[in-house]
């Protein structure tokens, strides 16, 4: 029988818990078990390295389980709420969004190039000065919906359009 009060060698540790000898050594070197200790105060410091080791909060070297599981089921979740926002028709390729808003964009183009002509041959008394205004400002909208693209703001993801001020958001 062994008495536990007293100091143990690391093999007759190693032979009450059922590890190696090399296996005491390692744990004495990384100060798990304290050499010189007594065979009880090495048992609770095993049995608590042990317990943690089961609960997933140490673990060998830098990782560290639990949080690698946490991180593992986070990922996990994110690629559920993307699948979900894409089966709901709430998340879409940049390339699709792209090639609508340029579809988009040439068919307002078309609208608004049209404006001019529309007006010309329904209006007989607009000045010519005020013609000239109504056609800068539906080439300013046009030029503005034909350069649109999907830069991002990288602080918050919103969407920012080309211009930081656009025409139609001016007052005169």
């Amino acid at each position: 029988m062994v008495n536990l009060s007293e100091s143990l060698t690391q093999s007759e540790f190693g032979a009450l818990v059922g590890i190696s000898q090399q296996a005491v050594s390692d744990l004495v070197q990384r100060k798990i078990l304290a050499a010189g200790h007594p065979g009880n105060i090495w048992l609770i410091d095993y049995c608590a390295h042990i317990r943690e080791q089961a609960a997933g909060r140490a673990a060998a070297g830098d990782l560290d389980l639990a949080s690698e599981r946490a991180a593992l089921a986070k990922v996990q979740r994110e690629r559920i709420e993307m699948q979900n926002a894409i089966t709901r028709r709430e998340l879409a390729p940049i390339a699709t969004l792209e090639f609508a808003l340029a579809t988009v964009g040439r068919k307002v183009a078309a609208v608004l190039e049209a404006i001019p002509i529309e007006i010309k041959r329904r209006t007989k008394n607009l000045a010519r000065e005020d013609f000239d205004i109504l056609v800068a400002e539906i080439t300013k909208a046009r030029n503005i919906a034909a350069t649109a693209n999907f830069e991002t703001d990288e602080t918050d993801g919103s969407i920012l359009d080309s211009e930081s001020d656009p025409a139609w958001a001016q007052e005169s």
